[in-house]
Protein backbone atom coordinates (compact mmCIF):
# COMPACT_ATOMS: atom_id res chain seq x y z
CA UNK A 1 0.00 0.00 0.00
CA UNK A 2 2.62 2.26 1.08
CA UNK A 3 4.16 1.86 -2.94
CA UNK A 4 0.97 3.11 -4.08
CA UNK A 5 0.91 6.16 -1.77
CA UNK A 6 4.23 6.59 -3.35
CA UNK A 7 3.58 6.43 -6.89
CA UNK A 8 0.55 9.08 -5.84
CA UNK A 9 3.11 11.64 -4.58
CA UNK A 10 5.30 11.56 -7.96
CA UNK A 11 1.88 11.77 -10.06
CA UNK A 12 0.70 15.17 -7.99
CA UNK A 13 3.97 16.82 -7.99
CA UNK A 14 3.93 16.76 -11.97
CA UNK A 15 0.54 17.50 -12.13
CA UNK A 16 0.80 20.51 -9.27
CA UNK A 17 3.16 22.14 -11.40
CA UNK A 18 2.07 21.74 -14.80
CA UNK A 19 -0.48 24.40 -14.21
CA UNK A 20 1.72 26.87 -14.52
CA UNK A 21 1.66 26.64 -18.25
CA UNK A 22 -2.31 26.74 -18.19
CA UNK A 23 -2.48 30.58 -18.83
CA UNK A 24 -0.85 30.18 -21.58
CA UNK A 25 -1.87 26.65 -23.05
CA UNK A 26 -5.52 27.57 -22.57
CA UNK A 27 -5.06 31.49 -23.93
CA UNK A 28 -6.77 32.69 -20.93
CA UNK A 29 -5.60 36.30 -21.97
CA UNK A 30 -8.19 36.44 -24.98
CA UNK A 31 -10.66 33.75 -23.26
CA UNK A 32 -11.10 36.17 -20.16
CA UNK A 33 -10.55 39.09 -21.95
CA UNK A 34 -14.46 39.96 -21.81
CA UNK A 35 -14.32 39.23 -17.92
CA UNK A 36 -14.53 41.47 -14.86
CA UNK A 37 -11.14 42.18 -13.48
CA UNK A 38 -12.41 40.24 -10.27
CA UNK A 39 -13.65 37.48 -12.40
CA UNK A 40 -10.31 37.14 -14.13
CA UNK A 41 -8.04 37.62 -10.85
CA UNK A 42 -10.22 34.61 -8.89
CA UNK A 43 -9.37 32.71 -11.68
CA UNK A 44 -5.90 32.92 -11.42
CA UNK A 45 -6.08 32.69 -7.87
CA UNK A 46 -7.90 29.56 -7.21
CA UNK A 47 -5.59 27.66 -10.15
CA UNK A 48 -2.88 28.79 -7.85
CA UNK A 49 -4.08 27.29 -4.89
CA UNK A 50 -5.72 24.15 -6.31
CA UNK A 51 -1.60 23.62 -7.66
CA UNK A 52 -0.59 24.46 -4.25
CA UNK A 53 -2.89 22.21 -2.27
CA UNK A 54 -2.15 19.03 -4.95
CA UNK A 55 1.58 20.01 -4.73
CA UNK A 56 1.39 19.77 -0.68
CA UNK A 57 -1.12 16.03 -1.41
CA UNK A 58 2.03 14.90 -3.41
CA UNK A 59 4.91 16.01 -0.67
CA UNK A 60 2.50 14.26 2.10
CA UNK A 61 2.63 11.23 0.09
CA UNK A 62 6.02 11.13 -0.45
CA UNK A 63 7.17 12.06 3.21
CA UNK A 64 4.66 10.14 4.81
CA UNK A 65 3.09 7.56 3.08
CA UNK A 66 3.49 4.94 5.94
CA UNK A 67 1.67 7.43 8.64
CA UNK A 68 -0.90 7.66 6.18
CA UNK A 69 -1.45 3.82 6.33
CA UNK A 70 -0.89 2.88 9.84
CA UNK A 71 -1.91 6.04 12.20
CA UNK A 72 -5.26 6.98 12.77
CA UNK A 73 -4.76 10.79 12.14
CA UNK A 74 -3.34 9.48 8.79
CA UNK A 75 -6.13 7.22 7.83
CA UNK A 76 -8.46 10.29 8.55
CA UNK A 77 -6.55 12.55 6.01
CA UNK A 78 -6.68 9.43 3.83
CA UNK A 79 -10.23 9.48 4.11
CA UNK A 80 -10.49 13.33 3.10
CA UNK A 81 -8.42 12.47 0.38
CA UNK A 82 -10.17 9.77 -0.94
CA UNK A 83 -13.42 11.73 -0.96
CA UNK A 84 -11.60 14.37 -2.43
CA UNK A 85 -10.78 12.47 -5.20
CA UNK A 86 -13.85 10.33 -5.84
CA UNK A 87 -15.30 13.84 -6.52
CA UNK A 88 -13.11 14.42 -8.79
CA UNK A 89 -13.60 11.74 -10.65
CA UNK A 90 -17.67 12.11 -10.61
CA UNK A 91 -16.33 16.27 -12.12
CA UNK A 92 -14.54 14.27 -14.98
CA UNK A 93 -17.82 12.91 -15.91
CA UNK A 94 -20.71 15.14 -15.35
CA UNK A 95 -18.88 18.64 -14.69
CA UNK A 96 -17.15 18.86 -17.89
CA UNK A 97 -18.99 18.46 -21.89
CA UNK A 98 -18.73 15.82 -23.99
CA UNK A 99 -18.33 18.09 -26.81
CA UNK A 100 -15.25 18.96 -25.22
CA UNK A 101 -13.21 15.50 -26.05
CA UNK A 102 -15.43 13.31 -28.17
CA UNK A 103 -14.27 12.37 -31.58
CA UNK A 104 -11.33 13.73 -30.90
CA UNK A 105 -8.37 11.74 -30.11
CA UNK A 106 -5.97 13.38 -28.18
CA UNK A 107 -8.62 15.00 -25.87
CA UNK A 108 -10.37 11.49 -25.45
CA UNK A 109 -6.86 9.94 -24.49
CA UNK A 110 -6.65 12.80 -21.53
CA UNK A 111 -10.47 12.39 -20.45
CA UNK A 112 -9.87 8.38 -19.87
CA UNK A 113 -6.45 8.82 -18.40
CA UNK A 114 -7.75 11.57 -15.58
CA UNK A 115 -10.62 8.84 -15.37
CA UNK A 116 -8.15 6.61 -15.10
CA UNK A 117 -5.94 8.56 -12.47
CA UNK A 118 -8.66 9.98 -10.34
CA UNK A 119 -10.07 6.56 -9.56
CA UNK A 120 -6.78 4.91 -8.87
CA UNK A 121 -5.99 7.60 -6.33
CA UNK A 122 -9.51 6.93 -4.72
CA UNK A 123 -9.29 3.73 -4.44
CA UNK A 124 -5.49 3.84 -2.52
CA UNK A 125 -6.64 6.53 -0.44
CA UNK A 126 -9.99 4.90 0.66
CA UNK A 127 -8.22 1.59 0.79
CA UNK A 128 -5.34 3.61 3.21
CA UNK A 129 -8.23 4.49 5.41
CA UNK A 130 -9.97 0.67 5.62
CA UNK A 131 -6.20 -1.08 5.96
Amino acid sequence: MEIHITIIGFILIPLSIIHIIFPKYFNWDKEFSGLSLINRQMTYVHTFFIALIILLMGILCLTSAEELIQTHLGQKISFGLGIFWVLRLFIQFFGYSSVLWKGKLFETAVHIFFIAMWGYMSVIFFAAYFN
